[in-house]
């Protein structure tokens, strides 16, 4: 049945992932340690399915603070070896450990002094032994039916791919802010924005002071089309904030003679605030249990930095 089919292949693949962690040693370490060291460029390389297997490692190095690119090896060995250079460190991927492209290029690759990580299921092959560290990717047995179609061995060289990558992201001591960085668009990018990326800043962030008479006030909301404001001293620190909301709620208390109240007598005092350096997904998150549209965003002394909106979010598609 399918489904039978189906959980085999899982059970196969998972244990020949679970088996890296028994087999790992000081050459992983090493490994890490060569990659972190090098002055050029992380190159990739691997034939057919391993060559996929590589192109991934590749992206996923790139993308989190290590320089790299992939070369297919027949490339490399019919006038792309250029593309390696001094200070480059190269990883390469085959499960035979003897295909030979890639045992083509290990001259070369010696000759530039090249730090060279190979991932092989063949500890003895030609590839595991010339290059300075060998991690072990050997599998029991593929999860394919016929035992032909490379199923187990390139989970396990994926696994092993995505062992080395994290583990660089804690050597380099790469962060959240790094990662946006790298990440400007898409969804990934868009959940690590910052505050300080969406918010209102100068001009575009309503301001009055505690003695605003209230037209003016209401003058300042229209202009800033926020449905609030802020109520600064003449410092920038925050005194309160005059929401659409407030001004409801104000005049059903006094009627037209809310005209003649100032910003200070009808604003909200203490209100929630949030900091620039802060995910834009907690503002939203805040506005959300609050249930308010806008948030003031203040540094440690209570000094106005902007305002954010729910609009400036929904700008960002981030929801």
């Amino acid at each position: 049945m399918p489904h039978e089919t189906a959980r085999k292949v899982f059970e196969i693949e998972a244990e020949a992932i679970r088996a890296l962690g028994d087999r790992l040693d000081d050459g992983f370490a090493r490994a890490v340690e060569g990659l972190y060291a090098c002055t050029g460029r992380v190159v990739v390389t691997g034939m057919g399915k391993s060559g996929i297997v590589g192109q991934k490692l590749s992206a996923t190095l790139a993308s989190t603070g290590t320089p790299s690119h992939f070369l297919h090896p027949a490339d490399a060995i019919h006038g792309d070896l250029g593309r390696i250079v001094k200070g480059d460190a190269v990883v390469s991927i085959s499960n035979s450990g003897d295909t030979a492209e890639i045992v083509a290029l290990l001259p070369s690759l010696k000759r530039l002094g090249s730090f060279v990580v190979a991932m092989t299921g063949n500890p003895t092959s030609a590839l595991a032994t010339t290059a300075d560290v060998h991690l072990d990717v050997s599998i029991r047995e593929e999860a394919c039916p016929l035992g032909l179609a490379p199923t187990a061995s390139t989970a396990a060289a994926m696994a092993m791919g995505d062992a080395l990558a994290m583990a660089l992201i804690e050597r380099r001591g790469f962060t959240m802010e790094d990662f946006a960085i790298l990440h400007p668009g898409g969804r990934l990018g868009k959940k690590l924005l910052r505050v300080e990326d969406v918010m209102r800043t100068g001009e575009r962030a309503p301001r009055v002071s505690p003695e605003t008479p209230m037209k003016d006030v209401l003058f300042e909301m229209t202009r800033k089309r926020l449905g609030m404001t802020t109520v600064q001293d003449a410092a920038g620190r925050l005194l309160g904030v005059l929401s659409d909301g407030d001004l409801r709620r104000q005049m059903e208390r006094h009627g037209y003679g809310l005209l003649d109240r100032t910003a200070g007598a009808s604003m909200t005092p203490e209100p929630v605030t949030i900091g620039r350096r802060e995910l834009a997904t907690e503002a939203l998150d805040v506005m959300e249990t609050r249930k308010i549209t806008s948030l003031v965003v203040v540094d440690a002394a209570g000094l106005v930095e902007g305002v954010v909106h729910l609009h400036d979010l929904w700008k960002t598609e981030m929801i």
